[in-house]
């Protein structure tokens, strides 16, 4: 994000004018297009808001923008040679078609980690530089010599990476399958992607968790399904729930994140697993088995996927890279029926003609390398230790404020907020304190809610992120409480 040079002998109103205009040249606000609001654009360069209406008064006595009275700036369309009717409606293009944008709130996360790269980020779901494995694939690059051709791969992925993938799946989680059986994707997201728009029909409906990450993903409103709730407690869903959602719904399919669910930490209990099974197999309903993180438990010894039960076939797998090892690696993978790996795969060659072979040859490499353990191993003692860093922050700022269950793996503390406050101020209160969180109710929940995911912060960020946590929320109460 371009800053303004404090340094420069320009005044800053004058700069910022300046680059407006050049913006405006290079089309990025076509005529007639809406500017971002003062008040905004000072946020964002860092300056005060009287600085941008200087700026704004400059391009204004040239003409180059216009402003009303209730409607906001835009750019002048007579100025530039062209008329509204002239220029395309690029408002009304971002606006339209049928996939739909983030949540408000997933936006204004994203929007403020891009403007404020020192906010400490207790929102991105991705594991920190120091929880990597960056020494250990620098070293597997620099051994191996990628030398293979550089052009379009087998649409199910790297066969060497998938057939590294059934020896990884049957060691670390008892799933036996073969390559034939394993699709390559960009990650779980564009497996869900994927299923969501291949296997299904706008008008279908499908069970999700109450609350679910799936809630967050605007995928399954854009392909025009239809979501169900399935409530989740301590020990995960209830299966008869399904049943009574099959009976009232005729529910297609079921998404589930069984082990160290997002958000809420929680693992489905192993007699409701034998009980889940024995419903999809009744209503032969397929199950989606998204599972991210088991191999962060904590003590070592992470629950059995789904998969390794399902003797009918009735479970589609889901894993990744993302959260054990680099997000950056861009690799998933999905274990399913050969018939829907193929529609998958085509689906996913229309889509980009396959993956990028290199990240999948890093990939092979470090699953096969004798790296692989003792990352895992440094990994979950890293993530307890930022977990219990997290705790005892909690415990120690806001003792009667706050409460949770402590997962036993995973990325996130899911947290009961005692006090009623709303959401939106919240996040705009510790994102002024620089601090930045996701609301529960991102995620399905009421706004009583709020997901910390400890894996992205530093060590020493996690105490005095807490800490400002802390003061946003007393000063949301007592602005409650005041007459």
């Amino acid at each position: 994000m371009w800053k303004p040079d404090r340094q420069s002998s320009k005044p800053l109103y004058e700069q910022i004018a300046d680059y407006l205009e050049q913006r405006i040249s290079y089309g990025e606000f076509p005529p007639g297009s809406l500017l971002p609001s003062e008040r905004k654009l000072a946020e964002q360069l860092g300056v005060n808001r009287s600085t941008v209406i200087q700026a704004f008064a400059e391009l204004r006595s040239f003409g180059i923008i216009e402003s009303r009275t209730g409607s906001g700036t835009r750019v002048s369309a007579t100025k530039w040679g062209a008329t509204p009717k002239h220029t395309p409606n690029w408002r009304r293009y971002a606006e339209g078609g049928s996939f739909l944008p983030n949540p408000p709130f997933m936006r204004k996360i994203r929007e403020a980690l891009t403007q404020q790269p020192s906010l400490i980020d207790f929102a991105s779901g991705e594991l920190a530089a120091d929880l990597a494995p960056m020494d250990e694939i620098a070293s597997l690059m620099s051994e191996h010599r990628y030398t293979s051709y550089l052009g379009y791969d087998n649409p199910q992925g790297y066969i060497p990476l998938r057939q590294a993938l059934v020896d990884y799946l049957q060691r670390y989680r008892n799933i036996r399958t073969s390559e034939s059986s394993i699709l390559i994707t960009s990650g779980s997201q564009q497996s869900l992607y994927l299923i969501t728009q291949c296997l299904l029909s706008p008008g279908d409906a499908v069970a999700i968790e109450d609350p679910s990450y799936c809630y967050s993903l605007p995928m399954f409103q854009s392909a025009g399904l239809r979501l169900f709730r399935l409530p989740v407690d301590q020990n995960g869903i209830r299966p008869d729930d399904i049943r009574t959602l099959y009976k009232k719904h005729r529910i297609k399919m079921v998404f589930l994140n069984p082990n160290y669910q997002n958000p809420t930490g929680t693992v489905l209990a192993e007699e409701r697993r034998e009980q889940l099974l024995q419903v999809a197999s009744e209503l032969a309903l397929p199950i989606v088995e998204d599972d991210p993180f088991s191999l962060t438990a904590y003590e070592g010894t992470p629950p059995a996927p789904l998969k390794s039960l399902d003797t009918v076939g009735s479970v589609l797998y889901i894993g990744s890279f993302s959260k054990i090892a680099a997000s950056g690696l861009r690799i998933g993978w999905m274990v399913a029926p050969r018939s829907i790996v193929e529609r998958l795969a085509d689906a996913r060659q229309q889509m980009d003609f396959g993956l990028s072979v290199i990240p999948q040859q890093v990939a092979a490499q470090f699953l096969k390398s004798s790296y692989f353990e003792p990352h895992l191993e440094r990994l979950r003692m890293q993530l307890q230790f930022k977990r219990d860093l997290l705790i005892e922050a909690l415990q120690r700022e806001l003792p009667d404020s706050v409460r949770y269950d402590i997962p036993r793996g995973g990325l996130h503390l899911w947290c009961k907020l005692l006090p009623d406050v709303h959401d939106g101020k919240l996040l705009d209160e510790a994102i002024r304190r620089g601090i930045v969180f996701v609301p529960g109710s991102v995620y399905g929940s009421d706004a009583s809610y709020v997901r910390f995911t400890f894996a992205r912060a530093k060590t020493d960020e996690i105490e005095p992120g807490i800490s400002r946590f802390a003061e946003a929320l007393r000063s949301l109460i007592g602005e409650s409480s005041s007459p």
